[in-house]
């Protein structure tokens, strides 16, 4: 058993992921954005756990792009990326498995700017980046 099968159980990822879509859903900003793009939510929700248990457990069930479906998105900016960061971090600090929510936040913040970055060189290929930061 290697030391990310450790860090976390599958249960662990699932609870995580769909306390965070909850607060998402029911955000006043991010809610209504996230609620017109995603119509199955059941299936978005498993998505999210096979992409979390390969980041943090390394067990290679996600196969997805991410960029493209972000990149489609109308009128995107850094504030909406800072927002989704805190969010994610406000879930992660109500997480009992303490090495679990460190590791994932390492990780949101650079899936964040990786995306942001994305969307801005898609977008505005000339204009200088902006970071993403927490509010």
């Amino acid at each position: 058993m290697s030391t990310r099968d450790q860090l976390c159980s599958e249960e662990d990822i699932r609870d995580m992921v769909h306390q965070f879509y909850e607060k998402i859903r029911q955000d006043g900003v991010l809610g209504p954005i996230f609620n017109a793009h995603i119509h199955d939510w059941d299936t978005h929700l498993g998505r999210m756990v096979q992409f979390w248990s390969s980041m943090l457990r390394g067990t290679g069930t996600y196969e997805g792009t991410p960029m493209p479906k972000h990149i489609a998105l109308p009128d995107l900016n850094a504030e909406l990326f800072g927002h989704w960061l805190n969010l994610f971090h406000d879930t992660l600090a109500t997480l009992p498995n303490r090495a679990m929510a460190e590791k994932a936040g390492e990780f949101s913040q650079r899936i964040a700017r990786s995306l942001w970055y994305g969307y801005q060189l898609h977008h505005k290929p000339d204009a200088p980046l902006r970071e993403v930061n927490r509010g």
